[in-house]
């Protein structure tokens, strides 16, 4: 298997030099390659991730039985039932940059988290174009349905479709890249990537704090002029903090474009969610086909609400469990069960926690005595994959600030064509001709 490169293969890296260019292709952009090594030194692994075609194909089917559920009136009113009202609005868009996280393990994939708002994209974008292949088979790999050269143009043309799904014709004149104080968020490197793309494509674009936005007269701007679409950024999914009172309310008055929204969070990525797709009965219940059914339970780790009157049993099995906040991100709050204590357990319970089967993450060996964690995100918009990328790390979960860790490119072999199986090989180890 194709996965056998990732215990044996370390001859494929990054080029510094390839990966600095990538990122300051854009005149404007000089400098951020330094930024980036200042503010976050660990951002790329040396390494890519190989996943086999028949993990990446599973990936795929269980994004688009996802969203075949999520289509259904039924489900809506169950995940709108715990969301907050803002949910209920509906702005014609599906929301830009779905994350779909999977652990890849012994029996295929499994999808551990779907995000909203999911980081990395564009950076990723720029590490794939770095890549230093040790022979012509490693060279042939791909990073996804996607090439590269042409993700930035599938990117841009998304929020294009965002616009245009909204009701709008053209394109936006302004892009506000959104986000609590920008300049001290982790991946602020990557908002301004995401401007000098936007003003490449010909809209102007500015990395903007929602506190300096103000809402009048029907109008959503700042002190520079008016904003169009906001590229919502904000760990604040439903828009409730005072300082986002501007952004709340023009959004509600279909004054401005905002991509990804509160809707979409509340029907793909708070937590609970997953209860409802891993619940046999449930979905029967629903009219889903055996089929999807079958891809949803092989493919998802199975969920389910954290309640008082489950409490002894879920502490008994907490060892083959992991917890996490129904509204949380970026693995704040979540805990593994085997490492819980009394005290936090209380805190479990007393808050809105979902109990998720444990799946093991990946492995990627870094050498021949050392390894370490990877799990893979599929970047999707509207059910199809446009982008594959890992993180790899060490810890209890992502971090994206291990030595030799961070974001990492997913290498597989393309689509096939006509049937045929594909073989990869290893420059530095020639006796390793892996069939996919």
């Amino acid at each position: 298997m194709i996965e056998t490169l990732n215990r044996d293969c370390f001859c494929v890296s990054v080029d510094p030099e390839a990966l600095r260019r990538a990122i300051e292709a854009d005149p404007a952009a000089r400098g951020l390659h330094r930024l980036i090594e200042e503010r976050c030194p660990h951002l790329f692994a040396a390494l890519p991730l190989f996943v086999s075609r028949r993990h990446v194909d599973a990936m795929a089917a269980v994004i688009r039985a996802v969203e075949s559920v999520v289509a259904l009136p039924a489900y809506r009113e169950a995940a709108l039932g715990w969301a907050p009202e803002i949910a209920r609005f509906d702005p014609g868009t599906p929301g830009a940059f779905m994350g779909y996280d999977f652990h890849l393990g012994a029996d295929g994939p499994r999808l551990i988290e779907i995000n909203t708002n999911a980081g990395g994209a564009l950076l990723n974008t720029v590490l794939a174009r770095a890549q230093r292949a040790c022979c012509e088979e490693i060279a042939s790999l791909v990073t996804g349905p996607v090439a590269a050269a042409d993700l930035e143009r599938t990117f841009f043309e998304m929020f294009a479709i965002e616009w245009r799904s909204a009701g709008r014709s053209g394109l936006p004149e302004r892009i506000a890249i959104i986000d609590d104080t920008p300049e001290q968020q982790f991946l602020y490197p990557e908002f301004l990537l995401f401007a000098q793309l936007f003003r490449r494509f010909g809209v102007e674009a500015a990395v903007l704090d929602p506190a300096e936005l103000s809402f009048a007269s029907g109008v959503l701007r700042d002190a520079r002029g008016p904003i169009d679409l906001v590229y919502n950024r904000l760990t604040d999914f439903s828009l409730a903090a005072p300082a986002h009172a501007a952004l709340h309310e023009a959004y509600l008055a279909r004054a401005v474009v905002v991509t990804p929204h509160p809707r979409a969070h509340a029907l793909y990525a708070d937590k609970r969610n997953l209860s409802l797709l891993t619940d046999a009965a449930r979905l029967r219940s629903w009219g889903v086909d055996e089929a999807t059914l079958d891809t949803l339970l092989r493919g998802i780790a199975r969920t389910e609400l954290v309640s008082a009157a489950d409490s002894d049993r879920l502490w008994a099995a907490r060892r083959e469990l992991f917890f996490k906040p129904a509204a949380g991100f970026g693995s704040k709050a979540a805990y593994r069960g085997d490492k819980l204590t009394r005290r936090v357990w209380t805190e479990i319970l007393a808050g809105q926690y979902v109990a998720q089967e444990l799946v093991p993450p990946g492995e990627r060996w870094t050498g021949p005595a050392s390894s370490m964690k990877s799990d893979v995100r599929n970047y999707a918009y509207a059910g199809q994959v446009q982008l594959l990328a890992a993180r790899i790390y060490q810890g209890q979960t992502t971090n994206l600030r291990t030595a030799g860790g961070g974001f990492a490119p997913v290498l597989t072999t393309p689509a096939p064509s006509g049937g045929r199986q594909s073989l990869v090989a290893c420059g530095s180890r020639p006796d390793l001709a892996i069939a996919d």
